[in-house]
């Protein structure tokens, strides 16, 4: 424990600015002369462009995003329905919410045809697809869409 010295580690030396001109950092301390970034606490705002027109407002506005404004869908599987609903139940969007299945805000509920479904259910959704449609159907159920029966004749 006698011979236990401090561990050197490489640090960079601070710059000391402002002591001469032979540092290489004298008189202006590396700031230039005058104007803003010359002058203590003060920067300036970005995209500033010392006063001539910037960049950001010389390029023209482009593009529109319509993104909040579109149909959110809540997508189940026929192999969601299959495990949680009984044989003669009938599945719609408040049967689906009290199962927390779709909780949260959507314009309308989508049943896509993955899986399989053994039950006879009669589903009531604003979208399916046809591989859904083909399954309830083959399964002995009925589709709905917004309240009005869609069967094949």
């Amino acid at each position: 424990m006698t011979d236990v010295r401090k561990a050197k580690i490489p640090r960079k030396k601070k710059v000391r600015v402002g002591r001469g001109e032979s540092s290489g950092l004298g008189k202006t301390s590396g700031r230039g002369h005058k104007g803003a970034g010359q002058r203590a606490g003060i920067s300036q705002r970005r995209y500033f462009e010392g006063g001539q027109m910037p960049n950001i407002r010389r390029l023209p506005k482009f593009g529109f995003n319509n993104a909040q404004f579109k149909t959110k869908w809540e997508i189940i599987n026929v192999s969601v329905l299959n495990d949680l609903f009984n044989d003669g139940d009938t599945v719609d969007e408040a049967a689906l919410r009290k199962l927390n299945v779709v909780n949260r805000r959507c314009d309308g509920v989508k049943i896509l045809g993955n899986g399989s479904l053994e039950k006879k259910l009669t589903v009531k959704a604003d979208k399916f697809t046809k591989s859904a449609q083909e399954k309830i159907e083959k399964a002995g159920g009925s589709v709905e869409v917004n309240g009005e029966t869609e069967e094949k004749k």
